[in-house]
């Protein structure tokens, strides 16, 4: 792997590089990188992958390499502590009323008074959703900018500013995205033009730029900014228009607007095909819409004729300007290539508008830029561009020869210059790894299968100490299993059961990690989904058991895969096979990648879900695991946990 990064970086290539567990990709692309002389930005899936990388990896090899080179590490906007917003609540202009909530406040102004960074992620006790933190963080929406009297001591600049005169910048895939827009919108370019662009964890690079290459309107944005509203004009404008009517009037149109929504879908999401959300009456929602418009238009208009005298007021202006044109674009039909929906949730409701895929926006802004932005740049700032190669990893990119399933979405497919790689895993699975299919199991989505699968869970950890990882594909499976786990072991059983939710991810994960611990006295179980499918890592013998509830296929009536796979559908390609099934590949093979994490990691997969083996597709699914040895029966799977009970060398 490190060869072929290092001749795609000679030659200015696009890489896309498939490589399993223990391959040792990070060092595989930063040696060659590193060693380049070229100005290297590496982007990754997270802001805990992006600290490991800077904080660990980075200066392992520089250090070990003898290279006298500058490192920066750069986050988005809300990853560091406002001055200004700090201030703010310290002199009680948006002080919060819980005592729990200023108790944290406290903490981070004594952190304040130490950190060099700012970076948020210093307070490791401070989980990332507690209501302090949007309180001291600041948004692209109520920045102040170079008005801002902190604006010299600004964590953000001085990141910024380091990252600028690094010869390695360190960033997430989010700020890789917002770059563009920032690039597009006539500001500085916030990320230094480099020579080498890796793009690590790319299996996330897709999911994330459809994120950012669409449009979201949520009521939260609109509360917001009516409470903001009514604050700035107050203290720049009191008297000069009826503020508290005009707010409290936009306030209650965004309200309106959500009990139009109705009661909460399944699943929270209403597609949106035509102008109107399926199942909502097309004359009510267009009426609360237009009262929603005609309120912001209102405020604005009295705000149009007093922005120039403050700074607050034209920037409230601004804001307000570009809330109103996002929601113009919501009240009109969504472009043929685009997927729209409608996020309800208890008091809040979101509109989302999203392209089916980034390949458009890979090919003429990421990776190459349009013809005419080409034109415009001098010889020696194309010839620079051009140079320019990227490097494309991850253990899961696919399962076919050509990586389809992260090529075609990226653009990359028939790109001139672009190379294929696959890497195997060095570890040996057939001796260290087995997968179970139990057979006499409920049916997937059935009454009973949460609680057959949560049995099954609870003998197997029982027989093992806890040492167990569940991987669910729903919430509501989650609840189930983890209640139902709860209620056998009653309060005095020797294993715990970790909910994901229930604790900040990180604290999760270090209390199995001490559980699995070899003096522990008690055993866990963790139950979780979604963010611990991947970047989980947890490895030796605190690990042994992954079971999976059932087969990961993209929700059928999630909005953007409805339209996905009615876009393959109306050019005669087959949804299920071509979309719904690598996706499932994928997830399975991303779930199973959390077993084995070393060369001495034993350790079985349950999968609880019959159709692995009793449907034609699931051979395919099964290819794209580690080459695992199979388990015929509940004996030998029974056979296989006694054997994760003895030492290694009771094995031999």
């Amino acid at each position: 792997m490190a060869l072929a990064v290092a001749q795609a970086i000679e030659d200015s290539a696009v890489l896309v590089v498939q490589a399993g567990t223990g391959v040792g990709k990070t060092y595989a692309y930063l040696v060659p990188a590193l060693y380049s002389g070229q100005r290297v930005l590496v982007s990754t899936a997270t802001k805990a992958l992006q600290d490991q990388l800077f904080a660990r990896d980075l200066p392992r090899l520089v250090h070990g390499l003898g290279l006298p080179l500058r490192m920066a590490r750069l986050k988005g906007r809300s990853a560091y502590l406002c001055l200004e917003r700090l201030e703010r609540v310290r002199q009680g202009r948006t002080a919060p009323q819980d005592p729990q909530v200023l108790r944290q406040v406290a903490d981070v102004e004594r952190w304040a008074q130490i950190t060099s960074t700012g970076d948020m992620a210093e307070m490791v006790a401070l989980d990332e959703r507690s209501a302090v933190v949007p309180l001291v963080t600041s948004t692209k929406d109520n920045c102040l900018g170079s008005d801002c009297s902190h604006w010299q001591t600004c964590h953000v600049n001085q990141a910024r500013q380091q990252a600028l005169e690094a010869d390695v910048v360190v960033i997430n895939h989010h700020l890789l995205f917002a770059d563009l827009d920032v690039r597009d919108s006539g500001v500085a370019q916030l990320l230094p033009s480099t020579g080498v662009v890796v793009v690590d964890e790319a299996h996330q690079l897709n999911d994330t730029g459809v994120q950012f290459a669409g449009e979201a309107l949520s009521s939260q944005q609109l509360i917001g900014y009516a409470r903001d509203a009514l604050r700035i004009t107050q203290e720049h404008a009191r008297g000069m228009a009826d503020w508290l009517v005009l707010c409290a009037t936009l306030e209650q149109a965004v309200r309106e607007l959500r009990l139009q929504a109705g009661q909460i879908p399944v699943g929270g999401r209403l597609p949106w095909q035509a102008v109107t959300p399926q199942g909502l009456d097309a004359q009510l929602w267009r009426a609360a819409l237009v009262r929603l418009g005609q309120s912001l238009r209102a405020f604005l208009k009295s705000l149009v004729v007093m922005e120039a005298m403050a700074a607050d007021l034209q920037r409230l202006y601004e804001r307000g300007s570009e809330l109103l044109a996002r929601l113009a674009r919501f009240a009109a039909a969504a472009d043929e290539d685009s997927v729209r929906w409608l996020e309800v949730g208890r008091q809040h409701l979101r509109m989302l508008e999203s392209p089916l895929s980034i390949a458009r926006i890979m090919q003429e802004r990421l990776l190459q830029r349009s013809t005419d932005e080409l034109m415009e740049i001098d010889s020696a700032q194309r010839n620079a561009h051009e140079r320019k190669s990227w490097i494309f990893t991850s253990a899961t990119l696919g399962n076919d020869a050509q990586l389809s399933w992260f090529v075609e979405p990226c653009g990359l497919r028939g790109l001139r210059g672009a190379r294929v790689l696959t890497v195997d895993s060095p570890f040996d699975y057939p001796n260290h790894a087995a997968l179970y299919v139990p057979q006499a199991f409920a049916a997937a989505g059935s009454a009973g299968h949460s609680e057959q699968t949560a049995q099954l869970v609870l003998d197997a950890a029982q027989r093992i100490g806890g040492r167990t990882l569940v991987l669910t594909t729903t919430l509501r499976a989650l609840h189930a299993i983890s209640e139902a786990l709860r209620a056998a072991l009653g309060l005095f059983a020797d294993l715990d059961v970790l909910v994901q939710g229930e604790a900040p991810k990180l604290a999760l994960v270090e209390r199995f990690t001490a559980a699995g611990a070899v003096h522990s006295q008690r055993g866990a179980i963790l139950v979780a989904s979604a963010t611990f499918w991947e970047g989980v890592d947890l490895p030796g013998d605190v690990l042994q058991l992954v079971v999976i509830d059932k087969l990961p296929f993209p929700p059928p009536d999630d909005p953007l895969v409805e339209a996905r796979s009615r876009r393959l559908e109306s050019v005669g390609r087959a949804a299920f096979h071509d979309y719904m099934l690598p996706e499932a590949a994928m997830a399975l093979k991303q779930g199973a990648g959390r077993l084995i994490r070393s060369e001495t990691d034993r350790g079985v997969l349950v999968v609880c879900d019959p159709r692995l083996l009793n449907k034609g597709y699931g051979a395919e699914l099964i290819a794209a695991l580690p080459p695992m040895r199979m388990l015929g029966n509940a004996q030998e799977f029974e056979a296989a946990l006694a054997q994760l009970t003895q030492r290694p060398e009771q094995l031999e």
